[in-house]
């Protein structure tokens, strides 16, 4: 098939979070399977620094409601695969990839997904897909399957898209592009009825959702949650209009980045053959941290954004009382200035107990993952996560809350398959509850700590086997 993948980050290229690791795994796997692929993206500021690329082709121009449009289009290779970049000053001039104005970001990410749709049909790669990703792309869809191109003579081809099929994956449905439509010029004109507007502000996200032929969230378990009042964040309504466009599809993990036996950014590579160096890096981890290096001591790791998603809520409230234990945690984040100013306290009153990191940078993550006997996600919610993939892959038992991904990959311990602890109610009782019965587990059925350990490492999330189930969605 020809897809045409559209995606506001790709990883090599820019990268602000998993979403980037999603635009380069995903379109590789796809082109392995056979599919022709072609990437757009914007050629933002930094894109630009980092790269120094030639025109793929002359200027383009868009005009609409009195509005010209001129665009210069770039072009690289990622690993074979073709990457246009759309290059205006939309994105040339802004100093990062995302404004903090909602508007802008509505007007400009909607420019981006036109554009991106000329660019196609200028290299004529007429898709049989065309893939969007969350709300900076979602418009796409409404693009595609109205009669937007064809009013407004985008392009000289106004069937051009007439035989393609959409397909949107929702990444995290808590961001949906909402601004007033009246903010958005390239879209505020008799189309209102079309797009997806309450009291006159548009929602790019909704509006993506209603005109996919399929929706694919990033998890089975976060396909239903979105189909509900509670876990949705807003968005049942347009998805119970057409539940069964509904597909979750588990991200996979790169584990070319995440193999303990020849990962370089940790101290002692270890395998399930020999796990040595596991107990090394937890030494190590502990020294970095200036706790003590205790080996019986449990040392609990989390590496994540300080937002309330991630369940700080249920966190803080309980760490005294786990603290009455002989428990040691790191944690390593960035983020609300609230969560993180509370950790820094709480690391001044419990020194040789609890160390915090206000950064982030590859090295420390993959360190925590290595050395941690254990690995907290008690996350609000969670469309698919990767952390507890990683957390696997490095024998570091996750302890999460039923939740979107985290109920998909990690099985408690209660069962005979169990590789990790999973706890449901969102609460810090609950989570308080869980890590006592991982404390207790670890004291009195140590033996069954190494089989749960052994099955962590063994299983696999790949990205061959994503491909396969999008390749199944697109069939259809």
């Amino acid at each position: 098939m020809n897809i045409l993948f559209l995606i506001s980050e790709v990883e090599d290229i820019i990268k602000t979070g998993g979403l980037a690791d999603v635009g380069k795994a995903l379109p590789l796997a796809l082109a392995e399977r056979g599919h022709k692929i072609k990437i757009v993206l914007p050629y933002y500021k930094q894109v630009a620094a980092d790269f120094a690329l030639a025109d793929a082709m002359p200027k383009q121009s868009i005009h609409i409601h009195q509005q010209h449009y001129e665009f210069g289009v770039k072009q690289l290779s990622l690993h074979d695969l073709d990457v246009y970049l759309v290059d205006h000053p939309y994105f040339s001039e802004n100093a990062t990839p995302y404004s903090e104005d909602a508007s802008s970001n509505a007007q400009r990410f909607a420019f981006f997904s036109l554009a991106a749709l000329k660019i196609a049909s200028e290299l004529n790669f007429q898709p049989d897909l065309v893939h969007t990703h969350d709300w900076h792309t979602a418009i796409a869809n409404y693009f595609v399957k109205s009669d937007f191109i064809a009013r407004h003579a985008v392009i000289a081809d106004d069937q051009f898209f007439a035989k393609s099929k959409t397909v949107i994956t929702i990444h995290n449905a808590a961001f949906q592009g909402v601004c007033a439509l009246s903010r958005v010029p390239i879209l505020d004109d008799f189309s209102h009825s079309q797009v997806n507007t309450d009291n006159g502000y548009l929602n790019l996200l909704k509006t993506g959702i209603s005109y996919a032929d399929k929706v694919c969230p990033v998890s089975p378990t976060y396909a239903q949650e979105i189909k509900s009042m509670v876990g949705s964040h807003g968005i049942f309504d347009v998805i119970n209009q057409a539940p069964y466009k509904v597909t979750g599809v588990l991200n996979g993990c790169d584990y070319t980045q995440w193999d303990p036996s020849n990962d370089p950014l940790i101290p002692h590579n270890f395998s399930l053959s020999n796990m040595t160096g596991k107990e090394k890096c937890k030494v190590a981890l502990q020294k970095k941290s200036k706790l003590k290096a205790l080996k019986t001591v449990p040392l609990f790791g989390m590496v994540c954004r300080a937002t309330q998603q991630k369940g700080f809520a249920y966190l803080m409230p309980m760490l005294a009382e786990l603290f009455e234990h002989k428990v040691q945690l790191v944690i390593m984040g960035t983020g609300d200035v609230s969560i993180t100013a509370e950790l820094k306290e709480l690391a001044k009153q419990y020194p040789e107990q609890f160390a915090f990191i206000e950064a982030f940078s590859p090295e420390w993550a993959h360190l925590i993952e290595a050395g941690s006997d254990f690995f907290l996600m008690p996350s609000e919610f969670e469309p698919c996560g990767l952390n507890q993939m990683y957390s696997l892959a490095y024998g570091t038992l996750p302890v999460v809350r039923s939740v979107g991904g985290l109920a998909d990959t990690v099985i408690d311990a209660s069962d005979a398959e169990g590789n990790g602890f999973v706890f449901l109610d969102p609460s810090s009782e609950a989570l308080l509850s869980c890590l006592r019965r991982v404390l207790l587990l670890t004291k009195e059925q140590p033996k069954l700590l190494q089989q749960m350990q052994t099955r962590a490492m063994q299983k696999r999330f790949t990205w061959q086997q994503a491909a396969k189930e999008y390749e199944q969605v697109y069939t259809s």
